[in-house]
């Protein structure tokens, strides 16, 4: 059987696939830190998700729509909608704007006749900007369920029903939530700390007819996460990905890490950090972050000091980009790739000069 593109029709692509009429969908990875790839993903692997996360969340609900439908996040929320019968709502098409989102959460209450529970998918970048405005805050708030995935969240803002998601398109989305797999998925860790993930919710292969990433142990297929995680009290941290790690001065720094740090400071909206080559520590970490309030600039040794207590001095940015908003993908995620060119371009990227 075939694999039907999620990108032409999702709705009739994630239809058919449900229906048993193709073996599945072929859905574009995120392509964060490379060239995306086209994976396969079964129907069964489609449910076996979808009926996880209405088991952790308590039943099914009615769906807000913010995601691109051609992305497993978006399209995951089509595959619940599916089988919860209750039909999802698209916010209206073009720019993710605040007030646009409470417009269409409030209609999503209004149109729903009996009380059935409420939920929506967004990324980190769309959550912080709706807690910001007062009218898009209020309607956070009727949602039962938040699902976020995709970056760093900033727990000192997140809404009390956020829920943070990891998972990737190889695992058909978000498979664990708040750092607790979801029902039927196994978490294993490597020597190296790298995360092994295994359950009915992997996919197939890729495309162009590879397999790799996962391994066989005792009969059970794992899929290697690209990330580093710390498995204690069945919860997972995920600390980073591991070809993301900055070695600076003998040091190894993990981005995620110093991203939390910074994104729990009030200026702070939004942050990436990347490595540039540097003459005198090998790689030099550098901060690219959006302010939340522009008129404010900050610069890096203010920023360092901000930090000193919440990070080693070793992991303390040395260059500080200000950016209007970071790069991202058409998944919404943080286009790292796209970080590393900003970082590099700007003064001082590669001629080894220290902002601190």
């Amino acid at each position: 059987m075939t694999y039907a593109s999620l990108a032409q029709d999702p709705a009739g692509a994630l239809g058919a696939a449900l229906a048993g009429e193709v073996a599945g969908v072929a859905v574009a990875t995120s392509g964060s830190t490379g060239e995306p790839r086209m994976a396969h993903i079964s129907g069964a692997a489609l449910r076996a998700s979808a009926e996880a996360t209405h088991e952790r969340l308590g039943g099914p609900g009615r769906w807000l729509l913010t995601l691109p439908p051609d992305r497993v996040a978006g399209a995951q929320v089509l595959v619940r909608s599916a089988l919860g019968g209750h039909p999802s709502v698209r916010l209206r098409a073009g720019s993710f704007e605040p007030r646009a989102f409470a417009e269409a959460a409030l209609a999503l209450r209004a149109d729903t006749a009996t009380r059935v529970p409420l939920y929506v998918s967004l990324v980190p970048t769309q959550l912080h900007r709706l807690v910001e405005d007062p009218a898009a805050a209020l309607a956070l708030a009727a949602f039962d369920a938040i699902l976020v995935g995709g970056a760093a969240l900033r727990r000192d803002v997140a809404p009390p029903n956020a829920i943070e998601t990891y998972g990737s398109t190889e695992t058909a989305g978000g498979c664990i939530y708040d750092g607790r797999p979801l029902p039927g998925v196994e978490v294993q860790m490597e020597g190296d700390g790298r995360v092994l993930i295994a359950g009915p919710i992997l996919f197939d292969g890729y495309a162009d007819g590879g397999d790799d990433g996962t391994i066989l142990r005792d009969g059970t297929r794992w899929l290697r996460m690209p990330d580093v995680g710390d498995w204690s009290d069945a919860r997972l941290a995920v600390l980073g990905r591991a070809d993301d790690v900055i070695v600076t001065g003998a040091f190894k720094v993990h981005p995620a890490t110093v991203e939390r740090a910074l994104i729990a400071r009030p200026e702070i909206a939004d942050a990436v950090v990347v490595a540039v080559p540097d003459q005198q520590w090998g790689e030099r970490i550098v901060a690219l972050v959006s302010l939340a309030d522009p008129r404010a600039p900050i610069t890096a040794e203010v920023l360092r000091a901000e930090l000193a207590g919440a990070l080693p001095r070793h992991a303390l940015p040395r260059q500080v980009i200000v950016l209007e908003s970071l790069p991202v993908l058409d998944s919404g995620k943080i286009d790292r790739g796209a970080a590393r060119a900003l970082a590099r371009s700007s003064p001082g990227g590669s001629r080894g000069r220290h902002d601190a």
